[in-house]
């Protein structure tokens, strides 16, 4: 083995074996006069392109650790996670190793990272070129072991579910392997644990940011290639939305405007400012989610668009039932037709009190000022009957026949609010139980 390495007979020092088989140490006999002689490490310098293995059966472990220090996007339209990592990456190289009792104490080098062989680590999901800084320094200890630290921006793939915005929980995968070496050369494992990573990257993207960190998962699939087996290492990222931001700007001024739309039914029937209000609140709804369109997602159907279409709806149907209410008020007051008896057994039977007793047959009709002589389709057609009605007679039957469709105007406009009221409710509290399941 020793002969694969060029003879450097001008060197201050030069690799020596140490007396463990095919293992190399360092002479570093002249670091007190000159410091750290470059020409010690110059043979191990050329042989970067190789691994740096004494036994080629033997496949270097690598360990990996990372540290997810910013959640910088997440594109929901091109579902993808773009994040920066600092990457830690662990290996043995048993061409360096000296003594530290004959080096000054020197434990610990730093040395240029495009002097040594560097493992072909990559992210499977990323989609960017690397877009990692170069220039940097690797640490070797006394023993060989070779520590590789670089920061990265990744952009990768993930399968992105938008339907529980602003409240949803997001699964990323970090896929970590090899490019060229199969399992017969490189083994991948840890350099951390798992918790002590989602520890670390929690105390970093804490309070930063609209995402935060839930949990880091790892497992450790092969991945086949044909007929080649290569090692890798899958990290489950899971994030949560911070929803602040749209719970302000989204949900409560659209709450506010429904519950306007909702009190709105107060107003009276019989005037001229519901229409005209409900129609502008309408206009304002519209122009509110013109305005917020920028904060939902640009794809899919989150659970959001769907209360805001509910929202919507609600305010469109109130619409429709006060023009409805005003067209029977408006019949009314102009051009009345006859109520049918069944109608107007049904008016009596809502304005009369639930606890009408046997002996107070004619008390829903005194509510409603009403004798039973001139209740439309009672007596009155039958005294009637051949008899010419004056125009005393004919105008006071006119007048309770008005006060007849007003007040039916009224019974429907408190059962439609109460049906409003019902399905809103019901409405949102499904909205409610989904978000929070």
């Amino acid at each position: 083995q020793e002969g694969l390495w060029p003879a450097e007979p001008s060197l201050t020092g030069s690799l020596l074996s140490a007396g463990r088989g095919n293992t190399f140490t360092i002479n570093c006999s002249g670091f007190d006069r000159h410091g750290v002689d470059p020409a010690v490490f110059q043979a191990v310098f050329d042989r970067k392109a190789f691994r740096p293995v004494t036994n080629h059966s033997i496949p270097t472990r690598v360990n990996i650790s990372f540290t997810l220090s910013a959640i910088l996007e997440v594109d929901a339209q091109l579902q993808l996670l773009t994040s920066f990592l600092w990457i830690d990456l662990t290996w043995d190289n048993p061409s360096i190793s000296w003594n530290p009792e004959e080096c000054l104490g020197i434990n610990e080098l730093s040395v240029s990272a495009e002097h040594l062989w560097l493992p072909d680590i990559f992210i499977l999901e990323s989609m960017n070129v690397n877009l990692t800084p170069s220039g940097f320094t690797t640490f070797i200890s006394s023993e060989g072991r070779v520590k590789y630290s670089m920061p990265m921006r990744v952009t990768s793939i993930c399968n992105l579910d938008i339907f529980y915005f602003p409240f949803d929980q997001q699964n990323c995968t970090l896929t970590f392997c090899s490019f060229l070496y199969t399992v017969d050369s490189m083994l991948l494992g840890m350099d951390k644990e798992v918790w002590e990573i989602t520890n670390l990257s929690r105390k970093v993207i804490w309070t930063r940011g609209e995402w935060e960190l839930l949990s880091i998962n790892k497992a450790t699939p092969k991945l086949s290639v044909g007929t080649s087996l290569y090692d890798q290492i899958m990290f489950y990222v899971a994030i949560r939305r911070r929803p602040s931001l749209y719970i302000i700007n989204l949900l409560v001024p659209s709450g506010f405007l429904v519950a306007i739309d909702a009190f709105s039914f107060y107003l009276p029937a019989e005037g001229q400012n519901r229409v005209p209000f409900k129609i502008t609140l309408l206009l304002g709804y519209n122009v509110f989610l013109l305005m917020m369109n920028d904060l939902l997602p640009a794809t899919g159907t989150p659970l959001i668009s769907v209360y805001f279409a509910l929202c919507l709806s609600l305010m469109v149907a109130s619409l429709l039932e006060t023009v409805f209410i005003t067209y029977l008020l408006h019949l009314a007051t102009t051009q009345p037709p006859p109520m049918p008896q069944w109608l107007h057994s049904l008016l009596l039977y809502c304005t009369s009190p639930r606890k009408q007793g046997p002996a107070e047959p004619q008390e829903g009709n005194k509510s409603l000022g009403l004798s039973p002589t001139h209740l439309p389709g009672l007596k009155e057609p039958v005294e009637l009957v051949g008899k010419v009605p004056g125009p005393r007679e004919a105008e006071l039957r006119k007048q309770h026949l008005v006060e007849l469709w007003v007040q039916f105007s009224h019974v429907m406009d408190t059962l439609l609010f109460r049906l409003y009221l019902l399905f809103m409710a019901c409405s949102i509290i499904t909205v409610i139980v989904l978000w929070s399941t």
